[in-house]
């Protein structure tokens, strides 16, 4: 049985193959969204809603979440009480390849620029 099945709080997912590029890049737009997928991509490994340390109010950062769920980028899953939140990177590595990296790397280099002031 599955932590879904035992809580009954599944979460909507697309397939992977209803996962557009233009959802991804849409998703990925947004300077919040795109610091959580970055913290994501550095760890590897689920992390909780609430290890998140985003400037933002709890309601702006649930729809940021469900943005990012919604679009295919990640996958959220209940444990317990904790809503763990995971990339999807071997469906997104799949479907566009190379992509994922390189937005992460343009941000990495945007971040380093703009910390610098050149």
């Amino acid at each position: 049985m599955t932590d879904t099945a035992a809580t009954g709080r599944a979460l909507p997912h697309p397939a992977r193959e209803e996962i557009r590029l233009e959802a991804v890049l849409h998703a990925l737009s947004d300077p919040m969204r795109l610091r959580i997928v970055r913290e994501l991509a550095a760890t590897e490994a689920e992390l909780s809603c609430s290890q998140f340390d985003v400037p933002v109010t709890k309601s702006t950062t649930t729809h940021h979440f469900r943005v990012l769920r919604e679009s295919g980028v990640i996958r959220q899953v209940y444990r317990g009480t904790a809503k763990m939140n995971a990339l999807r990177r071997d469906d997104l590595d799949g479907l566009f390849p190379g992509l994922l990296d390189s937005l992460l790397a343009a941000a990495d280099r945007q971040s380093t620029r703009l910390s610098h002031g050149t």
